[in-house]
């Protein structure tokens, strides 16, 4: 069996230090080879709010849950790339660890090229095309061309290999007598949130690979923070028809929450009993607004403040299941238990199907799982019960969906009832734009365009089909008929 280098994860991280017995809060280790020796925790300085001292300095361990360790082939740590982590870990102001494991995976991927293609990565000679971070750029090109990894990830493990080689640089580890890359400065576009233009310096070097924008204004995808496909009514129709004979309450529910109101996964899954606990009867009302994001509990894409606008009647079913026997059996199981700022949705076994930046953020030295939940278990739910069912019961074997694709499905309905509304004279296009713009909680107006514009584009495109291939069915006819065939 070949060995590969790997990423492992460790459910908690506290970083020590080697010490001597006398040392407070030492602790005695016993190697497998029989060496004792003593270890204490490595303290930094921390901040802490106390209402009647103010900012106020403390000292605390460094600890980290799910902490992601790159070892080479040999199964040993490889030391620059562990202390290149934790560098990168510690000066961060909010540690999200899933970023450090995905930089973590590029390490990973560098080493396995290197171990496999018998490269020191240190060596950086006269020839520059025989440079580690030339052959690597060659390599992730080689993948790209074979179809073997996306643009988007060879760029990023690129990014993430260059930035290994700067802070190798700047700590003095690394001092090549040849330069790494050949670095310019350039203007880019850029366009902020009101679709403005504007032009930022950066640092470019010749081994970045540059990701081409291919988005297809004509294809049955729109880009809404990934590919996502809006589902037709009779597609959107099929997946409750599925979700209701699978009688799972939560998924029904979690699935019926993007339909309504447009919210993404972290979103859904991050709502807290306490957002649907209150009673409402007021007969005029007809949605209930609840806040999300920083200071909410409820985490959003980029932590930007948003406001999700519930159907009163959907609220009412979300109440009538926080408060239900079933869901209060799954929060005595959880951590924390049976308290007002448990999750809403919980699974059998009373664990979260997604934790929040909140809960990730505080150590837990209790803490046992070797990955962070993220939906996960919906997104299986999707491709092992639901996609199957479907397939079978409406004999459509190509049928597919992401969870995402429900944000999209919700966005074309709300847009679909707008320009309605506009044909009729009711209301402008702009005033359409700007509802669709605030319901989808999109920071640009040109994300919007992309819905009001989805119609029309695989319109025009299955028009101009249609025509070509009667053009082309006209030319066989004629040429037939010349040729007596």
């Amino acid at each position: 069996m070949i060995k590969k280098a790997k990423k492992i994860t460790f459910s908690t991280f506290v970083q020590t230090k080697v010490t001597t017995a006398d040392t407070e809060r030492a602790t005695k280790v016993q190697s497998a080879n029989g060496i004792e020796y003593f270890i204490s925790a490595i303290e930094q300085l921390d901040f802490k709010y106390d209402e009647v001292l103010g900012a106020t300095q403390i000292v605390s361990p460094v600890t980290f849950n799910l902490y992601p360790v790159v070892m080479d082939s040999e199964n040993i740590p490889w030391a620059e790339a562990n202390i290149f982590l934790l560098s990168k870990i510690k000066n961060s102001l909010k540690v999200v660890m899933s970023t450090y494991a995905s930089l973590a995976s590029d390490l990973v991927a560098f080493r396995q090229f290197l171990d496999d293609s018998r490269i020191n990565w240190m060596d950086f000679p006269k020839n520059k095309l025989n440079r580690p971070t030339y052959r690597y750029r060659s390599y992730l090109k080689m993948l790209i061309d074979a179809d073997d990894v996306a643009v988007t990830t060879a760029r990023r493990r690129m990014s993430s290999i260059i930035a290994f080689y700067r802070w190798l640089h700047a700590e003095g580890v690394l001092m090549p007598e040849f330069p790494m890359w050949k670095e310019s400065d350039r203007l880019i576009e850029l366009r902020n949130q009101y679709g403005i233009s504007y032009s930022k310096q950066v640092k470019s070097t010749d081994i970045s690979i540059k990701a081409i924008n291919n988005n297809n204004p004509y294809s049955d995808t729109l880009v809404d923070g990934g590919q996502l496909r809006p589902l037709p009514i009779k597609e959107q129709e099929w997946v409750l028809e599925a979700l209701l004979t699978l009688a799972n309450t939560e998924m029904t529910l979690i699935h019926l929450c993007s339909l309504l109101t447009g919210a993404r996964i972290q979103t859904i899954l991050t709502l807290q009993l306490h957002h649907v606990l209150t009673e409402i009867d007021k007969p005029n009302l007809f949605e209930v607004r609840i806040p999300a994001g920083p200071g909410t509990g409820i985490d959003t894409k980029n932590n930007k403040k948003i406001v999700l606008h519930v159907p009163l009647w959907f609220y009412q079913k979300l109440h009538t299941y926080a408060l239900s026997l079933r869901a209060q059996k799954r929060r005595q199981k959880a951590v924390n238990g049976n308290t007002e700022n448990q999750y809403l949705f919980l699974s059998s076994k009373g664990t979260p199907f997604y934790q929040s930046k909140a809960d990730l953020q505080r150590f837990n030295k209790d803490f046992s799982l070797h990955h962070a939940k993220n939906g996960q278990a919906v997104r299986q739910f999707i491709t092992e019960k639901v996609v199957p069912l479907i397939r079978q019961r409406f004999d459509t074997p190509n049928f597919n969906y992401k969870f995402h694709d429900l944000r999209a499905s919700y966005g074309m309905n709300l847009t679909d009832t707008q320009l309605e509304l506009v044909s009729k004279g009711e209301r402008s296009l702009n005033e359409a734009r700007e509802f669709v713009k605030i319901r989808m909680c999109h920071e640009s107006s040109t994300t919007t365009d992309l819905y009001l514009q989805y119609r029309s584009n695989l319109k025009l495109l299955r028009r101009i089909a249609t025509e070509y291939d009667q053009h082309l069915v006209r030319l066989i006819q004629a040429e037939l008929e010349m040729n007596k065939l």
